[in-house]
């Protein structure tokens, strides 16, 4: 009996030590409330090298650009704080392929134009003329293709309110198809490019009773996709992105249902939806769109039916639910921003109403077992644990990314590579448990690696 008895135990024990763990729970990363004072229209992106950056209207300067990262311990300036020349709106953060974060804004300083800014390593700077624009605008949004050109998207207000996209091609800022090509005024302006490069602009259209429209750039005009004003009332906050297997998405509040969240899918004839149509409780706003590293939609918004608080819903393949508490802010918030990790935990940026409409961000985090975390693909890692060298084996190939996160999420380790296998030498990484990622053509895999000394 007590042989038997010890076996189960043991079972147990190996059990335990092998399954992968998950807190589910929303935590602030660093302090809340961290930014000087009060913000508005925050942005959030992840550097190449796994940081979290925010953009926003800084209050604390005159409601200038301020841009921080989290250092793995606390939030920190990026460059000078408030570093445009006057108070902006509407702006978007992203990162170029080399790394460098950007940020668009209605430039006060220049007649609430286009302006585009870049950190060089020590300053921000212009790229090209500041207030590019031939007016004033509005939803602008940021964006790079396969080459590296930045483009941007927005409602231009020096052609009628319609749409205008531009890009930079290294000198100057050029038109990419005509100036104002929407139907009419274009409202939400979300931007982002499908994998052969071509851009695509989701908005609230003015030309089609305020209905959402998305448009694509084919190489010399601008064109619908779909059926335009194809949902089913007003669409606000319109949010784009593409699928990891190509599939265009678009959420937004839906004036259809109530104002309440819906997401709709492109399946190359029409448009569907995704789930039900207005899956939220109550009126959303704020719509924020997003892939996890597996390949499911998250929508991020500002709950109404929670008393204004962030809230986060994902799409399991049958239904809407949510990923964590409803409504998990400590108060009321506003511009909410997501976006993912490298290490696939999402993230939300917003002013904290409860905490002087100041700046927080907060993830949904994940605490890690000893075990494998996820791989879409098979790869091999030995030994594990490890002390001074772990070798990885049957790796994809070609362009494959490979990476060392501590559980802190700090990026550690960053090799490209198109060999089958690669060695990792850790006699400078401290005991613990750290998480290797490797990414190859849009599949991304995770392995735990514990090191010992």
């Amino acid at each position: 009996m007590e042989t038997k008895l010890h076996t189960l135990m043991g079972l147990l024990l190996l059990l335990i030590f092998i399954t992968p763990s998950f807190a589910q729970e929303w935590q602030p990363v660093g302090s809340i409330g961290f930014s000087a004072g009060m913000i508005s229209e925050p942005s959030l992106a992840f550097s190449n090298t796994g940081e979290p950056y925010i953009a926003f209207s800084d209050g604390a300067h005159s409601g200038k650009v301020t841009v921080m990262k989290f250092d793995g311990s606390s939030w920190v300036m990026v460059g000078s704080p408030g570093f445009s020349t006057s108070s902006t709106l509407f702006l978007s953060l992203a990162f170029s392929n080399t790394g460098e974060p950007y940020v668009a804004f209605e430039d006060g300083g220049n007649s609430f134009r286009a302006t585009v800014m870049k950190f060089n390593g020590s300053n921000w700077e212009a790229v090209g003329t500041p207030g590019f624009s031939t007016g004033n605008l509005a939803y602008i949004t940021l964006a790079f293709n396969g080459d590296n050109e930045p483009y941007v998207a927005y409602r231009d207000d020096g052609n009628s309110q319609k749409a205008t996209v531009m890009k930079f091609n290294g000198t100057s800022w050029l038109t990419v198809g005509s100036e104002g090509f929407s139907a009419g005024r274009a409202d939400y302006t979300s931007l982002a490019f499908n994998s052969l490069d071509e851009p695509y602009v989701a908005y609230r259209d003015g030309g089609n009773s305020y209905k959402a429209t998305v448009m694509k750039f084919d190489g010399n005009s601008w064109t619908n996709v779909g059926a335009s004003g194809f949902s089913v009332g007003v669409a606000s906050n319109t949010s784009l992105a593409f699928s990891h297997t190509g599939e265009l998405y678009v959420a937004y509040s839906d004036g259809g249902n109530s104002f309440k969240a819906s997401t709709m899918k492109f399946n190359g004839t029409s448009w569907e939806n995704v789930g039900v149509a207005g899956f939220s409780i109550g009126v959303v706003a704020n719509t924020s769109l997003a892939f996890s590293h597996t390949g499911e939609p998250y929508v991020a918004f500002r709950d109404d039916a929670n008393a204004g608080q962030a809230a986060v819903m994902k799409f399991d393949g049958s239904n809407w639910v949510n990923v964590g508490d409803a409504g998990f802010s400590a108060g009321a918030i506003d511009d909410i921003s997501f976006a993912f990790s490298d290490l696939g935990e999402p993230y939300v940026a917003y002013n904290d109403g409860e905490n002087g409409n100041f700046s927080t961000v907060m993830k949904f985090a994940s605490t890690l077992s000893v075990g494998d975390v996820y791989a879409s693909f098979s790869f091999t890692l030995y030994p594990n644990p490890a002390a001074d060298v772990v070798k990885l084996g049957a790796l994809p190939g070609a362009q494959t990314s490979i990476k060392l996160f501590d559980l802190s999420g700090k990026q550690i380790f960053i090799e490209q590579t198109t060999a089958e296998s690669l060695s990792i030498n850790l006699r400078d990484f401290a005991a613990g448990l750290y998480l290797i990622r490797i990414e190859h053509q849009g599949s991304v895999g995770y392995k735990k690696l514990s090191i010992r000394k």
